[in-house]
């Protein structure tokens, strides 16, 4: 059974993290906590979430993000945050391990400026694209350049596998962030997978500590290269799914 938290925000982060056997580093506490504050102040200006509160930001967003060191390896890796919003899950993840090279990517100029105000006040060296992901994904110095890409986007897996896979290096992974309840989901997306020359490698399902919901973490293992054509304009992305 989850201990009973304070309502202290680092320390449900810390007590979440050791629950999911995820060693922060000394640094993390003051980085969560300015997180935090600048979430709260500016957060809700600039409309990037709804979630708000000390309990609620450090389960449903930090942990939520920093759970996905449990699914694989993150040390050293370059890593790309698609359609971040307000940083997640790439910041938390860089705080938590701080060896990750991250890059996030938003069309939204108000979010990608809120970002990079917050690892300017953080210290985090991160790198910002403000670009569609379908637009990014073709220019030669972000295609294939990544260990692994993530998205905590509410797009559909098929969808999300050909706006992601494209950023992702052969013998890398494409990680998306997707309720237990995403069987039907991942069947519809097999053939986006098979497409984009990759395949379902593993799943890691987690519960948020202190917390009922469970989340699914979809891990898909790219094989060759993503054909020249993909990912697609979104038009036909939404009128023609894969």
């Amino acid at each position: 059974m989850y201990p009973v938290m304070s309502t202290d925000m680092f320390s449900i982060v810390a007590k979440g993290a050791k629950y999911l056997n995820i060693d922060l580093p000394p640094t993390a506490e003051a980085a969560f906590e300015a997180y935090y504050d600048f979430l709260e102040k500016r957060g809700q200006v600039v409309n990037l979430t709804a979630i708000s509160g000390a309990q609620e930001i450090a389960r449903l967003h930090f942990l939520d993000s920093i759970a996905l060191l449990c699914s694989m390896d993150f040390m050293n890796k370059r890593i790309i945050d698609i359609g971040s919003g307000a940083g997640f899950p790439g910041i938390p993840l860089k705080i938590a391990e701080p060896s990750i090279d991250v890059t996030v990517l938003d069309a939204t100029g108000k979010r990608i400026g809120f970002i990079s105000e917050l690892c300017s006040l953080l210290q985090i060296d991160a790198s910002f694209i403000l670009a569609r992901a379908e637009d990014a994904a073709h220019e030669p110095d972000k295609r294939e350049q990544y260990d692994i890409s993530v998205s905590r986007a509410v797009a559909r897996l098929n969808v999300l596998c050909e706006l992601c896979l494209p950023f992702v290096k052969v013998g890398g992974y494409f990680i998306a962030m997707k309720s237990v309840d995403s069987g039907e989901e991942i069947i519809e997306a097999q053939k986006a997978i098979f497409t984009m020359n990759s395949k379902i490698d593993s799943f890691y399902d987690y519960e948020i500590p202190g917390t009922n919901i469970k989340h699914r973490a979809v891990l898909i293992y790219k094989e060759a290269a993503t054909p020249e054509k993909y990912p697609r304009r979104f038009s036909r992305i939404q009128k023609n799914p894969l």
